[in-house]
Parts: structure tokens; C-alpha cells; sequence
């Protein structure tokens, strides 16, 4: 897929990615939120580097993506994986940000809506994350919904997440994916994640169970023509998850908490997650890190089968 006027020329890519590129080697997508957002500093360095020597492992090449200094970056040098991870003032963008970030020059770190799009624009067909974003509780009130819907409606990507954040509403939210026809299927699992659960209790369509499977459902939506994502549902391990009691009654806090301070918009994820993870004395976040390993490693697995082709 060739990227939209004016990107190929303004986009930068790290040397890894460039040569994997002419090399025909598979490359997945991270974004960089979890990094510069996401995690405290300087833990959050060293899961960048972790997640990218997971996916290297596999066989693949890592592409942490971001823009610096107005120019979007696929993949990342060391010393500015370094800049992502300790820069407190970087920016948080979404694909609506990109164009005013470019045009003025500014810095942030990508959120799946931007990294997503900026991926498949440089050609890339794969992208690891966490927990996607979705129809927020209250949306007949607050009509907040995430933007990452809207740009998995529209782009040619394979996303691999852990569903959705356990904080949206999720049954709201596999309705609008289905709406929004973007292709879900389930890994090993006939139910949809929970994010820091093993699962939301909402049964799924399709189950697939390798790699494999993944990468022929990709070829058949190119040969179709379909431009919309797929989204594979990947669980955390049963083992990994965090406690189903300690989950809800740690979220029930933090809603209450929330609506009590009257914070709403852009400000309520982050806000509900660092409630969380305070309620949980951090294993909201332990859960979250060993689901986006899995993820992670599980997208490498799908550039591969998808590169050779068969």
C-alpha cells in the first residue's frame, strides 16, 4: 500500500527498517504511547527494548513508530527510542493530529489510531498492541468514542491486541467494530478478550488457533479488495490476568472516583488506568505488559506466515 501525497517524502525510517524493507524481511508495527504514556519512567525504556528484541527474536523487525520534530518516524534509532522514553513533554497523537504536528514541527508519541495508519502508509501489514480504544460507558451522554474504530474501518492493517480496554464499554464496542465491518477473530479463544482479563464474557464468530490462519484470512482480503482491518483478538494468559474480583471492584472505584471529579474527554483513560493501577498496587499494569508481550510475539509470528506468501 503506498502511502497517501506527501508522506513518502516527509516520513523518516530507522536503518533496521529500511533494510528489512529492501530485504523482503516481515516487519511489525508498536506504538509509541505505551512508551512516552504508558509506563513509568525508566521501566518504560526498557519495555521498549524488550518488545522490540521479542519481536527480533521471532525473526521479524520492530518498527516503533512516533514523530519527531514533525516527521513521522517508522521504526526508531536507539537514541531516539531513548528521546521517546524520557521526553516528558512529548505529545500524545491520534491520526487527526498528524497533519498539525507536521506542519509545526512538534514531537509526540503515536496512539493506535496514528500508528496504525502510519504503518500501513509505509507498506507495513502487521501492528502489536496492548488494548484498543472503543465506545466509552456513558456514550448515549457523552457520544466519546475512540478514534482507533474510525481508522480500523478504513486501513488495511492486522492489529493484534488483548481487545479492547477493559474500561470501555465493551459490548458497545464489538457492535460498532461489527458496523464498522472490521474483521475480528479470536486467537485460541471463542470469547473476546478483557484486556487485563482473560476474557469479557462476549462470545466471538470466528476462532482461529495459528499464525497461519491469520495470514490466509489477510491474502483473502486483498484478494477481495477489502481495505479495513483485522483485528485478532489475542487473551493474556489465565495465569497473567489480574484477579476478576480485584478488576471489578478496583474499576467500580475509579468510575465512581471519576465521575465524582467530573473528569471526562481525553482525560478519562488515562485517568481510570493510573486509578487502576494505584487500586491494584500496580498489577493492573503487571497484566497489561504480559498481555502486549504476547501480542507482540504473536505479530511477529503473523508477519512471517503472511511474508512467505503460501
Amino acid at each position: 500500500m503506498r502511502a497517501p501525497n506527501g508522506i513518502d517524502g516527509a516520513r523518516q525510517q530507522s536503518s533496521e527498517v529500511t533494510q528489512a524493507q529492501r530485504d523482503g524481511k516481515p516487519i511489525v508495527a508498536l506504538e509509541s504511547t505505551i512508551i512516552a504514556h504508558g509506563l513509568p519512567r525508566p521501566r518504560n525504556l526498557e519495555v521498549a527494548r524488550e518488545l522490540e528484541a521479542i519481536v527480533r527474536e521471532q525473526g521479524a523487525c520492530p518498527a516503533t513508530i512516533a514523530v519527531l520534530d514533525g516527521a513521522p518516524h517508522i521504526g526508531l534509532e536507539s537514541d531516539e527510542l531513548v528521546r521517546v522514553a524520557g521526553s516528558p513533554e512529548l505529545r500524545k497523537l491520534g491520526r487527526r493530529d498528524l497533519p498539525v504536528a507536521m506542519a509545526l514541527g512538534a514531537s509526540g508519541a503515536t496512539t493506535v489510531s496514528a500508528t496504525a495508519w502510519l504503518a500501513a502508509a509505509a507498506g507495513i501489514r502487521v501492528f502489536s498492541t496492548g488494548g484498543l480504544g472503543g465506545v466509552h460507558r456513558g456514550f448515549a451522554e457523552s457520544f466519546d468514542e475512540s478514534a482507533d474504530l474510525d481508522v480500523l474501518s478504513s486501513t488495511r492493517i492486522t492489529v493484534v491486541s488483548a481487545g479492547v480496554k477493559s474500561i470501555l464499554d465493551v459490548p458497545a464496542t464489538l457492535e460498532r467494530l461489527e458496523t464498522l465491518s472490521v474483521t475480528v477473530v479470536g486467537f485460541g479463544t471463542g470469547s473476546f478478550p478483557g484486556f487485563y482479563l482473560h476474557s469479557s464474557g462476549r462470545p466471538l464468530d470466528w476462532t482461529v488457533t495459528n499464525a497461519a490462519q491469520v495470514a490466509a484470512i489477510m491474502r483473502r482480503q486483498d484478494v477481495l479488495g477489502i481495505v479495513s482491518a483485522v483485528l485478532v483478538a489475542n487473551p493474556v494468559p489465565e495465569a497473567q490476568q489480574l484477579g476478576p474480583e480485584l478488576h471489578d471492584r478496583a474499576l467500580a472505584q475509579a468510575l465512581a472516583a471519576a465521575d465524582a471529579e467530573g473528569v471526562t474527554g481525553q482525560r478519562l483513560t488515562p485517568y481510570l488506568l493510573a486509578a487502576l493501577a494505584a487500586a491494584t498496587d500496580g498489577a493492573s499494569l503487571e497484566a497489561n505488559l504480559a498481555a502486549v508481550r504476547g501480542n507482540v510475539r504473536l505479530g511477529a509470528e503473523i508477519a512471517i506466515a503472511f511474508s512467505l506468501g503460501t
